[in-house]
């Protein structure tokens, strides 16, 4: 791992990104609004914005795999930041993108992270994007996260995106937007777990486009404690299509969940699902694995992570 990178960032990118040393591939490490490392690849070209904070991707048509880093991680308490970064992937390539933001804040003020991103997919070509939250430290200062997510789907494209927040986020608002061309397909995977009086908000608008387009967007939440998550999934249909969201959530003690579906048809061969489910864990999974010899806590948990996986 880069010099510039201390044991608590160290301990964060191990949870954002699954890095444990240097990745392979190209790369690039921001920490505490700074660049902590970078490496470009022959297919895979990361250079700095002129006029604004962030970077932009370039991936070279054809390009197979091949994976490209780039984490974020906060160990400053009181600073806040919005980046842009833009992902410009060329026709035919197949690529792993690991993005992800960690905050550790020990402080009284809040700390903030705001990241902009923007995918243009060219022509059939495929992507799988990883994006994790994580935020961590006791002190008073709240870890806001506020994603933004644009894709602009070519021809043939497909684009697989897992989204995971699973602990010590105190407020998120996440907004993804995706254009989808004839035959292109979007699939998203959203995990969340709020607890104490944390927020997390998720809309999801996708406009479906070009005959044969297809979009599966699918969300499965835990709400524990006090915290409110809303989840808002817009679908529209514009050409002979299919579309399917899904929330399918875990509400538990004094928590809150509002979940908002939208369709909209704009053409006779649009297909649009939408299935929504909102309950607390069965009596009965809790006491056969408590006759197991689990605990009531030890037995939730463990239908928790089953659920999230």
């Amino acid at each position: 791992m880069t010099e510039m990178i201390d044991q608590i960032q160290k301990r964060i990118l191990e949870e954002v990104a699954d890095l444990h040393a240097v990745p392979e591939g190209a790369y690039n490490i921001r920490a505490n609004g700074e660049s902590a490392g970078r490496r470009s690849t022959a297919n895979i070209e990361i250079t700095s914005k002129t006029g604004a904070s962030g970077i932009d991707i370039r991936i070279k048509p054809g390009t197979k795999n091949e994976s490209v880093h780039i984490p974020v991680v906060l160990s400053e308490t009181g600073l806040k930041e919005t980046v842009y970064n833009d992902f410009f992937i060329g026709e035919d390539s197949d690529v792993v993108i690991v993005a992800g933001c960690g905050i550790h804040n020990c402080g009284s003020q809040d700390s903030q992270h705001d990241g902009i991103h923007r995918f243009y997919v060219g022509k059939n070509a495929k992507v799988r994007y990883v994006e994790k939250h994580y935020g961590e430290g006791d002190g008073a200062g709240r870890r806001i996260l506020n994603p933004g997510t644009e894709v602009y789907m070519e021809a043939g494209s497909s684009m697989e995106m897992e989204m995971v927040q699973i602990k010590g986020v105190d407020s998120t608002d996440r907004v993804t937007t995706a254009e989808l061309a004839e035959d292109a397909r979007l699939v998203v995977k959203e995990r969340l777990m709020t607890h104490g009086s944390q927020s997390a908000v998720s809309v999801y608008k996708v406009s479906l486009n070009g005959a044969g387009a297809s979009a599966d967007v699918v969300s499965r939440s835990v709400a524990r404690d006090d915290s409110f998550q809303k989840f808002d999934a817009c679908l529209t249909g514009n050409a002979p299509c299919h579309g399917h969201t899904e929330c399918d959530s875990i509400i538990m003690d004094r928590g809150r969940i509002l979940a908002v579906p939208q369709l909209e048809a704009n053409d006779t061969g649009a297909e649009l699902i939408h299935e929504a489910a909102i309950g607390k864990i069965a009596g009965e999974q809790l006491v056969k694995l408590m006759t197991l010899g689990l605990t009531e806590a030890e037995a939730e948990a463990q239908i928790i992570n089953g659920f999230l996986k």
